[in-house]
């Protein structure tokens, strides 16, 4: 028996933009998954998907009419309790080969054909049986039914169906959206599969209004994509589509010359490629005098509002000129350029108008106006919320630099907020920060504090550039402390997948400033240094929120390379500079490479586990009395200490992570020679404080770069 290729098609109404992709790939890998799990497809098989606007499909290589029959064996019950001591069937067992639809016209020939194995410490009794393998038309059908369920619909809709038998009525459909044709080709052949109140055929709808014919008719399943773009004006793939687009978008660029080239945002074309069927792209323009807004205003009015891609120069600076992508291809195509030329200049005009509006006043006669805006009903008002700000950008200027850095964060802190209340923020929220820094620069308050005001929410995002300088890293780092302070301070933490004030953002955003600015900070003292500006508003959930922070800094190393094994190793201990982690992680490796690594590391876990009995009792001090040192292994290892740890700890001091492990490598043989020779647990109190005492010292000596025992 031969395998043909398998399309199945629904053909719906506009679906939803944004959602389009993720629908069509889940259709088709449930779809094919199903088929898989009922044996229809083989290990040659595959699945394409195909999207566009109104339509979702499948193609699936390889498909049996039929799977092939399964030999199944079922246990039934212990021999015990089947059969009697004489070997007849009991009546249980009679019964569950009677469920089972076995032949009991001889039930003893139906005995004998049962097998026997072991089950545990018994022996049972097994049946024997072979399943019919499924049909392609049952196997689709609830492969179907399946992928319709499990569509990640992002809102379903329900609609009415005329029902088709003798009485008349209406019945009701779920679906995301209603659902008019229905194609399920195996081969050529027509696979008989209802679906949302539809019969499977062979015939679908092209492009609305530019189809070479007014119903599609497939011959074969593997034509599906040759036939809707040869008879229906449409490209099926998602895929192709959406290259085709960037393909046009890029042609037009270059047609224009002087290094124009489109902005480049993969969102915005996935979402545009979900818009149409049959891609064309075109040349628009607006008036020179929309050039005096910020770009951002225009980008953002553009590609939000009208899903137009706006056109950059060489040097990255906006022009005049826009590309769309139209879904008709008229052979007049002024009308379209035209017609989305008078469609976007209200826009830009509106963007023009708030923006000469806003610049009538200050950013600094706005600031009592946030005393009207809640930032939220435990933490009080945006105004509020920047007096708090102020304070921590204050204390953190204060250990960064001198006396202008901590005038220019505050007045930053004071105003950063300010373009919230402004009516281009109030119509993009998305320019919040961005708008700021240009009424600023408007004010006359100088690029430092501009800079600082635009970049304050920066890192927006994975891979977001950082503040540009000083002042605005301070402004960033004391608005994002602020915000998981406060926070956490009242209870409100991330769980699962729920994030809405984005505190995992915030989080990343502080360790990266830290880090990749290289900034001379503690990290506990910057969190219980921001808890006072908040009064009594908050608990104190410093330690929370220090454990939050490590965990993300924990899985941003690791995604960068480390091993868990090195990351916990390190963070084990609770780093408070968190620039000098990466350095230590790099010292770390360069440790477990040596040859002494692995007997250290056990010792160093053998250590603490001594240690930790012994504290359990009273505390173990890191001091030694010579004179109380017995045996030779036990003063070999002293003076080992006293040869080698100050050289690591100067080495430490120095931050040269690596060299400072690397000279407490030599200690391998005199702590073997330790614990082959003395008894740390003496019976005599002072020998036994003694040696606690020593182990203690070795103990602190080898975990200032990381908690080697987590490397053993």
């Amino acid at each position: 028996m031969t395998t043909q290729n398998l399309l199945v098609e629904l053909f719906v109404e506009e679906l939803p933009p944004k959602a389009l992709q993720k629908l069509g790939d889940a259709f088709a890998s449930v779809l094919f998954d199903q088929l898989q799990a009922q044996g229809l497809t083989g290990s040659d098989s595959g699945v394409t998907a195909y999207a566009s606007p109104r339509r979702l499909a499948a193609h699936v290589r390889h498909v049996w009419l039929k799977a092939e029959d399964k030999a199944v064996r079922q246990k039934l019950m212990p021999v015990a309790v089947g059969l009697t001591p004489e070997g007849q069937p009991t009546p249980a067992l009679l019964k569950k080969l009677q469920s089972l639809g076995a032949d009991l016209s001889d039930p003893a020939a139906a005995v004998a054909r049962l097998q026997r194995a072991p089950d545990g410490k018994a022996e049972a009794l097994f049946y024997d049986s072979l399943v019919s393998g499924a049909t392609l038309d049952t196997g689709l059908q609830k492969a179907l039914d399946e992928a319709i369920a499990k569509l990640p619909i992002p809102k379903v809709m329900s609609y009415q169906l005329e029902t088709d038998c003798e009485l008349p009525g209406w019945s009701s459909v779920h679906f995301v959206r209603p659902a008019h044709g229905l194609v399920a080709l195996h081969g050529s052949t027509v696979v008989p599969v209802k679906a949302l109140g539809l019969t499977a055929g062979r015939t679908t709808l092209g492009h609305r209004f530019e189809a070479a014919k007014p119903v599609v008719e497939l011959a074969h399943a593997d034509q599906y994509a040759e036939t809707l773009a040869r008879d229906g004006a449409v490209i099926a793939s998602f895929t192709e589509r959406k290259a085709e687009i960037a393909r046009q978008l890029a042609a037009a660029a270059a047609r224009l010359g002087g290094g124009a080239r489109p902005i480049e945002d993969e969102a915005l074309l996935d979402e545009v490629t979900a818009l149409v069927e049959r891609p064309n792209v075109l040349v628009c323009e607006f008036e020179e005098q929309f050039l005096g807004v910020p770009q951002e205003c225009l980008i953002l009015t553009m590609k939000a509002n009208q899903k137009y891609f706006p056109l950059l120069d060489a040097a990255g600076k906006l022009t005049n000129r826009f590309l769309v992508v139209s879904n008709i291809n008229p052979e007049d195509a002024s009308f379209v350029i035209g017609g989305n030329e008078r469609v976007v200049r209200p826009r830009l005009a509106d963007a023009k108008f708030f923006f000469d509006q806003d610049r009538k006043k200050t950013l600094v006669s706005r600031v009592d106006s946030l005393a009207k805006v809640v930032y939220h009903n435990k933490l009080g008002t945006q105004g509020e919320r920047v007096e708090r700000v102020r304070a921590i950008a204050k204390a953190i200027a204060q250990q960064l630099g001198d006396a202008q850095l901590v005038q220019d964060a505050d007045q930053a802190a004071l105003l950063a907020k300010t373009d919230l209340v402004t009516d281009m923020v109030g119509e993009f929220p998305e320019l919040q920060g961005i708008m700021g820094g240009y009424y600023a620069l408007n004010d006359g308050l100088g690029e430092t504090v501009a800079h600082a005001i635009e970049d304050h929410y920066k890192p927006r995002f994975a891979g977001d550039a950082l503040p540009r300088n000083l002042a605005g890293v301070v402004v960033a780092l004391a608005d994002k402390l602020e915000t998981l302070v406060g926070m956490f301070g009242i209870g409100n933490l991330p769980t699962g997948d729920r994030d809405p004030f984005a505190l995992r953002r915030h989080a990343l955003g502080v360790i990266r400033m830290l880090v990749e600015k290289n900034l001379p900070l503690d990290l506990l003292a910057l969190l219980q240094g921001a808890v006072p500006a908040f009064g009594d508003k908050i608990q104190d959930a410093t330690a929370q929120l220090a454990d939050f922070i490590y965990d993300r800094l924990a899985g941003s190393l690791r995604e960068q390379g480390y091993s868990a094994q090195e990351v916990d190793a390190v963070l084990a201990l609770r780093p408070q500079r968190l620039a000098l982690v990466e350095k230590q992680l790099a010292a770390v490796r360069a440790f477990a490479a040596l040859p002494e690594a692995p007997a250290l590391a056990a010792a160093n876990k053998r250590v603490g586990n001594i240690l930790k009995k012994a504290e359990a009792e009273g505390a173990v001090d890191a001091h030694v009395n010579p004179a109380l040192l017995q045996e030779q292994a036990e003063k070999d290892l002293y003076a080992a200490l006293q040869r080698f740890v100050p050289e690591a700890n100067a080495q430490f001091d120095a931050g040269d992570f690596t060299a400072s492990l690397q000279t407490l490598a030599v200690l391998r043989a005199p702590v073997d020679a330790f614990f082959d020779d003395v008894m740390v647990n003496a019976e005599q109190l002072d020998l036994r404080l003694n040696r606690q005492g020593l182990l203690k010292t070795l103990h602190v000596a080898m975990n200032r770069v990381a908690d080697l025992a987590r490397l053993a």
